[in-house]
């Protein structure tokens, strides 16, 4: 699926603010770059977990939010989750 330019803009935008607010929640300095990878990561894994999640509980992902702030919440939860890990990853070796 091709996505619009203006809706990558977004996807970007909401992304790059997703990886940077993780990342000060989990006391890590990034960058601009290092927070829209983590952004992007995290947008994808939430968007996965959040699938799963409902599917497992049998229940609609259906809100009154706007879309942007779904999709800056799901990304936060992903980037959190992507920081998490990265965090683990660095303690075991």
């Amino acid at each position: 699926m091709i996505m619009e330019p203006i809706s990558l803009v977004l996807f970007l935008l909401i992304a790059l603010f997703a990886g940077w607010l993780a990342g000060q929640i989990m006391g890590r300095a990034m960058g601009v770059v290092g927070s829209l990878v983590v952004g992007v990561l995290g947008a994808l894994l939430g968007g996965f977990l959040f699938r799963l999640l409902a599917t497992s509980l049998d229940v609609s992902l259906r809100h009154d939010l706007p879309p942007y702030v779904w999709s800056s919440l799901v990304a936060l939860v992903g980037a959190v989750v992507v920081l998490l890990l990265i965090r683990a990853v660095e303690e075991k070796a």
